[in-house]
């Protein structure tokens, strides 16, 4: 079952239990309020208009029968794409993305979903190496599998834990079916392990340095931060977010996405310093018109823009 990184309705793999393509794209398109939700640092209070057009409040949007926001204020919810909890991250891209998806596309969706937390209000954390795309060869209970699954290499010579071997019987035989075929097709090798390392490093630079990322109250987020393109005709597969000075695109989708905020119109934008001189390449592509107020961000790429 795919999800917002994971290629829903955007790029959909085979399995007949994402849906039909109407189902899929509902789901997506109520994934990403829960994404927004969580941008907020999970505020319950926090007001917004999701994809269907409802004005709501973050505690309205909901996630499994229970509130998405729950929070009081910035700093009571912390986020993470993964945890020690189930599949490391790069194990469950495995699992969703389109078997086929090129070594260079997992690395960009993996920072995508990290990205989701990284910058999102309140703290962040990530699973140990995750930024290093480990992998503990689809095991998705490994504190029992010794160190052949749990070895954390920084050697990206060594490459990144996948394709060990099929996961101990305990708690992954269920999926057997599913993960050998995967073990000997889905590969990553230096190049996107740095690649995603480096990556991540100039998200983690953006949030320690823009104040923005840090607000300190429920009323300061509900100030600065909005999403200015959510309702019946926002995009699946891409979220926008105003916050501040700032404007973040994330394009989960694959193709370049153009982003319209017609307030923006006028004011100049550039891609943040810290993207500009980092070292995605692709990133250095998005681009923005200040005479539409027009957004353009390359596929599966977080893209921060700034003011001035």
């Amino acid at each position: 079952v795919q999800g917002f990184a994971s290629g829903l309705y955007t790029d959909p793999n085979d399995s007949p239990a994402n849906g039909t393509r109407a189902e899929q794209r509902a789901r997506l398109l109520h994934y990403q309020d829960l994404i927004k939700v969580g941008l907020t640092g999970n505020l319950a209070d926090y007001r917004l208009t999701d994809s269907a057009g409802r004005r709501t409040t973050g505690a309205g949007v909901d996630y499994n029968g229970a509130p998405a926001g729950y929070a009081e204020r910035p700093g009571d919810a912390l986020a993470y794409a993964d945890a020690h909890d189930n599949e490391t991250l790069f194990d469950a891209l495995a699992f969703k993305l389109p078997a086929g998806t090129p070594a260079a596309d997992r690395a960009r969706m993996q920072i995508l979903a990290m990205a989701t937390a990284t910058l999102s209000q309140g703290p962040a954390l990530s699973q140990a190496g995750t930024d290093r795309l480990r992998s503990k060869s689809l095991d998705r209970n490994s504190y029992d599998s010794g160190d052949w699954f749990n070895a954390l290499h920084w050697d990206c010579r060594q490459g990144n834990g996948f394709g060990r071997g099929l996961p101990p019987a305990a708690d992954n035989q269920d999926k057997w079916e599913y993960a050998k075929p995967l073990l000997t097709t889905v590969s990553v090798g230096c190049a996107e392990i740095e690649a995603s390392a480096a990556a991540h490093r100039d998200l983690l630079t953006l949030r320690a340095t823009e104040p923005a990322f840090s607000l300190r109250t429920t009323a300061e987020v509900q100030r600065a931060l909005s999403f200015p393109l959510s309702g019946p005709e926002e995009t699946p597969g891409v979220v926008t977010m105003r916050l501040a000075d700032l404007v973040v695109v994330l394009n989960a989708t694959p193709d370049t996405q153009d982003q319209r905020l017609t307030s923006a119109t006028g004011t100049r934008y550039g891609l943040h310093p810290v993207q500009a001189r980092g070292s995605d390449p692709v990133v250095k592509d998005a681009a923005y018109d200040r005479r539409t107020g027009t957004f353009t961000v390359p596929a599966r790429t977080v893209a921060v823009f700034r003011a001035g």
